[in-house]
C-alpha cells in the first residue's frame, strides 16, 4: 500500500528496505526504509515540502482507511484522494441501516457502494464528497445559504444526469447526510477514523418523512478500519455502555450492519427507561467489528484497536481545546459531555486506556467519561450491585404471592451459573438473606444444567461461586436421588440444558444469564403445563431482553405470569455506574479510594432502597390499572418520572443559579453520605451545570412518583407539572415541621399517630390541593 500510494503521488522509489525489529512480549514492528525521488512536477522547494507533507498525510491515513476505500483511491478512481474516498466508503456505510429499512433486498451494503461508486455516477459521488469537505473546511467553512445553494444545484444534476432511481435516491441521500451533519472530525491531523455528530432526524426517517418512535437528543456515527460504531443518547445528559459486535460469518456481518442502528436506538431508548432514577438518561454505543476470518489473535488485536479508533474520535468530537478549535467546524450552540460504560466483550484494558486517553485529549473529566475502572471504579461483579436489586424484587414480588421468603420457604431456578455476575451473586445474597427457606431446584449455563427438586446443596452452590466456577464442575454426590446433571456434549444434554427454565417447577423463574429473545412467541406456550398453568407464576428478570415483549405479554394474559421487567429489576447495575460518574466528578483518585470500603457500602444501601421503593410501586399500581400487565406498569413508572424529571429541567433552565443552588439538597441527599460530607462545597466547581440541573430533576421526579403515584403525574397537566413538584418539594417542608410540631404536643398518643400516618401518606398531597 505504502508503494503503490508512492506511486500514485508521483515519487519515484530508487531503494527500499524492509527490518524486523523484536519487541518483546509485543512481537516484532517492521521498519520500511526508503529512498524516494521527488515528483518531476515538484520543481521548487516549495513544491517538494508541500507533496511531501501531503504524502506524509496519505500515508499516515491509510492505515486507518477502510478496505473499500482503499480500493477506490488505490486502485480504482485514484483521483479522488484518501479524504474523499473515505467519505464516499462512510456515507455508503451510513445509509445501509437507514435505506434498508426501506428495502433491505435492494439496499445491501453491496449494493450501496457499487451503485454510488459505478463509473457513471462517481463523479457525483466525488462532488458530494468534496462539498462534504467545503461544509467543514475550517479553514472557509460553508455558510448555510451557500450549502442550500451547492445541494439544489447538484440535486438537479442528478435528476438531469442520473437515469438509474435507485442510484439517484442514494446519492440525494449522501447530499441529506451533509445536510443533517453537525461537525466532523475530518479535518483533524491525527484522528484514526472519521466520525460526524448527526441530527437524528437523518436516522429516524422513512421516505415519506414520518418519524420512528421516540426521537434520540443526538446521535454520533464513526467509520474506520473494519468497524462501523453509533453512539446514540435520548437526553443530553446520558449514559449508557459501549458493546463490540464481532460476527463469525460475512452473512451475520451483512444481517448485524443492516440492523446496525436500530439495535443501539432499541439499547440507548431500554437504557432510558432504566435510568429513571438517575440524572443520566440513556444511552448505548454498538462498535460492530468485521473480524471474519481473522485469526484468534487477529481479532482481539483488531478489537481493541476499533475500541481505540471510536473512543478517540467521540474526544475529537466533544473535548473543546485549541486543536478542536482550529480543526473543526461545530454547528452546535452547546458543548456535549458523554458517559460511556462497558457492556460485551470491552475488557478492563480498554476501559484503562479510555480513561488515560480522555484525560491526554483535555476532557473535563476522565475518569467520569468511562465506569468500571478497575481501581477507582465499584465494581459490578465484586460487590454485586445488580443482584442486590434484583433480590430486593424477588422479595417484594414473593410476598406480594403470598410468601415471605424470610420466613417460609419457597423455590426458585435460575438461568446464568454460579461463576456469572448477576447469577452467582444473586445465588449468595439469597442464602444470606432467606438461609434454608430457598430451594433452588435448578441452574442451567454455558456448561449444562444441574437440576433437583428436592434443592440443590447450599454448600456445594457456595463453592462454586467462591471459586468462579461453572454449574458443570457440581459434585453430582451432593445431589438427592431424584436429582440430574446434564452436559451439553450430546444433544440430549443440550435439550435438557436449554428447556431447563420450561420444564422444572418453581414458585419463581429468574433468568439471570442466557440469550437474548429465548423466550418468545413461537415457543412461549413451553413455559406452560399442561394444564395451562406455568411453570413459575413469578419471573424476576435479573437478564437483559432474556423474554421478548409479546412473549411477555401472553404469559401474563394466558398464563396469569407476573413479570418485573428487565429494566426494573437489574437497574440497580446503572445507578451504581451513576454513583461511579458523580465520584469520578467529585472525588480525587486517592481520595475515592481512601473511602471507597464506606462508600460502596453507601451505594449497596442506596440500591436496595431504590429498589425496594419501585418494587413496591409496582404492585401498588396493579388496582390502578386493570388488566395491563406488570412489565406495562414498570413502562408506566419510566414514563411518568422522565416527563417529569423533562418538565423539572426546563424551569430549571429558566432560574437563575442562586435559585438553582436551593434544590442542591436533593443531590447531596441523592449521593451516599460519605461523598456527599467529602464534596458538598465542589459541586459548582466539578460538575457540568446541566448535569446538576438534571440531578435535581431526576431526584425530585423519584421523590414524586414512588410516593404519590404515577397518575398523579399523568393527570396533571403538563403547564403545571413543573411548578406542581417544585411546590411539592416546599410542602414537604411544611409538613415535616407540622408533623414535629405534633409530635411534640399534649396530644393522647394513640391520635397522635394515627394522624402522623395520615399526614405520612397523604399530607403533602392535600396540602397542594388545599393551598395550591
Amino acid at each position: 500500500m505504502v508503494a503503490r500510494c508512492l506511486y500514485l503521488r508521483e515519487f519515484d522509489i530508487v531503494r527500499a528496505y524492509l527490518d524486523v525489529v523484536s519487541d518483546g512480549e509485543n512481537g516484532s514492528v517492521s521498519l520500511l526504509r526508503g529512498l524516494v525521488w521527488p515528483p518531476k512536477s515538484a520543481t521548487t522547494e516549495t513544491d517538494i515540502c508541500r507533496a511531501t507533507v501531503q504524502l506524509e498525510r496519505n500515508i499516515k491515513s491509510i492505515k486507518w482507511l477502510d478496505p473499500f476505500a482503499l480500493d477506490l483511491v488505490l486502485e480504482r478512481y485514484p483521483f479522488l484522494g484518501t479524504r474523499k474516498a473515505e467519505i464516499i466508503s462512510a456515507f455508503g456505510s451510513l445509509m445501509h441501516p437507514i435505506m434498508a429499512k426501506v428495502d433491505s433486498a435492494v439496499y445491501t451494503k453491496a449494493n450501496i457502494h457499487n451503485f454510488i461508486t459505478e463509473r457513471r455516477y462517481v463523479g457525483h459521488a466525488a462532488e458530494i464528497a468534496e462539498l462534504f469537505m467545503d461544509r467543514f473546511n475550517p479553514e472557509a467553512p460553508m455558510s448555510d445559504e451557500m450549502l442550500k445553494e451547492k445541494v439544489n444545484k447538484i440535486t438537479e444534476d442528478i435528476d438531469r444526469e442520473v437515469e438509474d432511481l435507485t442510484a439517484s435516491i442514494l446519492l440525494k441521500k449522501m447530499l441529506d447526510i451533509i445536510i443533517h451533519t453537525k461537525k466532523t472530525n475530518l479535518f483533524m491531523r491525527n484522528r484514526y477514523a472519521l466520525g460526524m455528530r448527526l441530527d437524528p432526524k437523518i436516522m429516524n426517517a422513512k421516505n415519506d418523512g414520518d418519524a420512528v418512535g421516540e426521537l434520540p437528543f443526538g446521535v454520533f456515527f464513526v467509520h474506520g478500519r473494519r468497524f462501523d460504531a453509533f453512539h446514540v443518547r435520548f437526553r443530553d445528559i446520558a449514559r449508557g455502555g459501549m458493546r463490540l459486535v464481532t460476527p463469525a460469518s460475512s452473512e451475520q456481518l451483512a444481517m448485524e450492519a443492516a440492523r446496525h442502528y436500530e439495535e443501539c436506538y432499541g439499547l440507548a431508548y431500554a437504557q432510558q427507561l432504566k435510568n429513571k432514577d438517575i440524572p443520566e438518561g440513556g444511552s448505548k454505543a454498538v462498535c460492530l467489528i468485521d473480524s471474519v476470518e481473522l485469526s484468534p489473535d487477529g481479532k482481539y488485536f483488531t478489537m481493541r484497536k476499533c475500541v481505540k479508533a471510536f473512543a478517540d474520535t467521540l474526544l475529537d468530537l466533544i473535548v473543546d481545546t485549541n486543536e478542536t478549535q482550529n480543526c473543526i467546524v461545530n454547528h452546535l450552540s452547546l458543548p456535549e459531555v458523554l458517559y460511556l460504560g462497558p457492556d460485551e466483550q470491552v475488557i478492563p484494558d480498554d476501559i484503562n486506556w479510555i480513561v488515560q486517553r480522555a484525560a491526554m485529549r483535555g476532557y473535563q473529566t476522565p475518569p467520569a467519561f468511562m465506569s468500571s475502572k478497575p481501581l477507582s471504579g465499584i465494581n459490578h461483579k465484586e460487590f454485586g450491585v445488580t443482584s442486590e436489586g434484583v433480590n430486593v424484587y424477588l422479595q417484594v414480588a414473593l410476598q406480594n404471592s403470598g410468601i415471605d421468603p424470610k420466613k417460609q420457604p419457597f423455590s426458585v431456578k435460575i438461568t446464568g451459573g454460579p461463576d456469572g455476575d448477576v447469577a452467582g451473586n444473586l445465588i449468595k445474597i439469597m442464602f444470606r438473606d432467606y438461609g434454608e427457606n430457598v430451594r433452588i431446584v435448578g441452574v442451567a449455563d454455558h456448561s449444562g444444567c444441574v437440576e433437583d427438586p428436592n434443592g440443590l446443596d447450599h454448600d456445594e452452590m457456595m463453592r462454586l461461586v467462591t471459586e468462579s466456577l461453572s454449574i458443570s464442575h457440581y459434585d453430582e454426590h451432593k445431589l438427592s436421588g431424584e436429582g440430574n446433571f446434564y452436559g451439553i456434549e450430546d444433544d440430549f444434554g443440550m435439550r435438557m440444558r436449554n428447556t431447563m427454565h420450561n420444564r422444572l417447577e418453581a414458585d419463581a423463574f429468574i433468568p439471570a444469564g442466557g440469550r437474548p429473545s429465548t423466550i418468545n412467541m413461537s415457543n412461549w406456550k413451553n413455559f406452560l403445563k399442561d394444564d395451562g398453568t406455568p411453570s413459575s407464576r413469578l419471573i424476576v428478570e435479573g437478564a437483559n431482553l432474556f423474554i421478548t415483549e409479546d412473549a411477555r405479554q401472553s404469559l401474563f394474559d394466558e398464563g396469569g405470569v407476573v413479570i418485573v421487567k428487565d429494566s426494573s429489576a437489574n437497574k440497580c447495575g446503572v445507578i451504581t455506574s451513576s454513583f461511579e460518574i458523580c465520584a469520578a466528578m467529585l472525588l480525587d483518585e486517592d481520595e475515592f479510594l481512601l473511602n471507597k470500603d464506606a462508600i460502596v457500602s453507601e451505594v449497596l444501601v442506596k440500591l436496595r432502597e431504590l429498589a425496594r421503593l419501585e418494587a413496591e410501586l409496582l404492585f401498588r399500581e396493579i388496582p390502578f390499572h386493570p388488566g395491563i400487565s406488570l412489565p406495562q406498569t414498570s413502562q408506566l413508572v419510566s414514563a411518568a418520572m422522565n416527563m417529569a424529571k423533562d418538565a423539572i429541567i426546563a424551569a430549571l433552565d429558566s432560574m437563575s443559579l442562586e435559585e438553582r443552588e436551593c434544590f442542591l439538597p436533593l443531590f447531596l441527599g441523592h449521593l451516599p453520605p460519605t461523598m456527599a460530607e467529602l464534596a458538598h462545597d465542589r459541586i459548582s466547581d466539578r460538575v457540568p451545570t446541566n448535569y446538576v440541573k438534571s440531578a435535581i430533576a431526576s431526584c425530585l421526579a423519584s421523590k414524586l412518583v414512588y410516593k404519590e403515584g404515577t397518575q398523579f403525574i399523568t393527570n396533571l397537566p403538563k403547564a403545571i407539572l413543573a411548578d406542581t413538584a417544585l411546590k411539592y418539594l416546599q410542602k414537604e417542608k411544611d409538613i415535616a415541621l407540622l408533623s414535629q410540631a405534633l409530635a411534640d404536643s399534649n396530644v393522647p398518643d394513640s391520635e397522635k399517630q394515627e394522624i402522623l400516618e395520615l399526614l405520612k401518606v397523604g399530607g403533602v398531597r392535600i396540602s397542594l390541593d388545599v393551598h395550591g
